[in-house]
C-alpha cells in the first residue's frame, strides 16, 4: 500500500471527493479565484475536509505536475465507523477500551500515540474530520505500521462520539491539569474512552466540560507538562496495570 497518495488539479480533486475517496487534506493556492475553485471550497466545507492555504511553492514541492493551485492527499487506510466498532467492541464481551484525540495536531506525535495504543490494547481511535493531523508516510512509519492494525474513526465533531460513548455505558476520562484528581484515583477496569487533548491547547473546554471524570498525571519536576504521545502512554499504561 502506497504511504501517501496525492491527486492534484481542481477538477479531478472535485471528482476524487465525489466518488467517495476520503481525503485526507486539501492544498490551496492563496489568492486562488474562477468558479471551479470556488466550487470546491464549497464541496471542501460542505464534507468537512481539511485544507489549507499554501504558497505555490509549497504546492511545487508537493509535485512537479501542473496541480493547477491545488494538490489533496488520499488517505492511505479505510477509516471504521463508530457505531459499528463500538457495538462490536461491546458484543465481543471485552471490557471497552478507545482512546479520543481532539484536534491533534503533530503527525509524529499521532504516530506514537497510535503505536501505543496498539501495544496497550486500545479497541479504536477517534479523532475529528477537520483540525487533526493527518495520516500521511511519517504517521505510518512513527506508528510503525501500528496505523494498519488499529481502527480508527473520523466523527464532524469530537463531542458526538462522546455522547455516544457515553450512551453505550462507556465514561470518557479527560487527561488535563485542570483537575485535583490524578490519573490513580480513576478506576479503569470499567468500559472506558480516553480523551487527550491538542500539543498547545489542551482539550478544548466545551469538550472538558462533557466529561465524565479528569485526570492529571503527578508532575514532580518544573517543567509543567509533558509531550502529549507520553502522557497518552502514562495513561494507557495504568489502564493495563489496572486490568492486569
Amino acid at each position: 500500500m502506497e504511504q501517501n497518495t496525492q491527486i492534484f488539479g481542481l477538477r479531478a480533486v472535485i471528482e476524487a471527493i465525489n466518488s467517495g475517496e476520503t481525503i485526507e487534506k486539501v492544498f490551496i493556492q492563496k489568492g486562488l479565484k474562477g468558479d471551479i475553485s470556488q466550487e470546491l471550497e464549497s464541496l471542501l466545507k460542505q464534507k468537512s475536509i481539511n485544507q489549507s492555504y499554501v504558497p505555490v511553492e509549497k504546492l511545487n514541492r508537493l509535485t512537479n505536475k501542473n496541480h493547477q493551485g491545488v494538490v489533496a492527499q488520499i488517505s492511505p487506510i479505510s477509516y471504521f465507523d463508530i457505531e459499528d466498532l463500538v457495538l462490536n467492541v461491546i458484543e465481543s464481551g471485552k471490557t471497552p477500551l478507545f482512546l479520543l484525540l481532539d484536534q491533534l495536531s503533530d503527525v509524529r506525535n499521532f504516530g506514537a500515540i497510535i503505536r501505543t495504543a496498539e501495544c496497550t490494547g486500545v479497541d479504536g481511535i477517534i479523532i475529528q474530520k477537520k483540525g487533526n493531523a493527518p495520516i500521511n508516510g511519517d504517521t505510518i512509519k512513527t506508528s510503525a505500521g501500528a496505523v494498519f492494525k488499529m481502527p480508527i474513526c473520523r466523527v464532524d465533531h469530537i463531542k458526538d462520539a462522546m455522547f455516544h460513548l457515553q450512551a453505550s455505558g462507556i465514561k470518557v476520562v479527560a487527561a488535563t491539569e485542570k483537575t485535583n484528581n490524578t490519573l490513580y484515583d480513576i478506576d479503569f477496569t470499567e468500559p472506558c474512552a480516553i480523551i487527550m487533548g491538542s500539543e498547545g491547547r489542551g482539550i478544548n473546554p466545551s469538550v472538558l466540560n462533557l466529561a465524565d471524570h479528569k485526570a492529571k498525571l503527578p508532575i514532580l519536576g518544573e517543567i509543567e507538562s509533558l509531550n502529549v504521545s507520553v502522557a497518552c502512554g502514562a495513561f494507557l499504561y495504568e489502564v493495563v496495570r489496572q486490568r492486569i
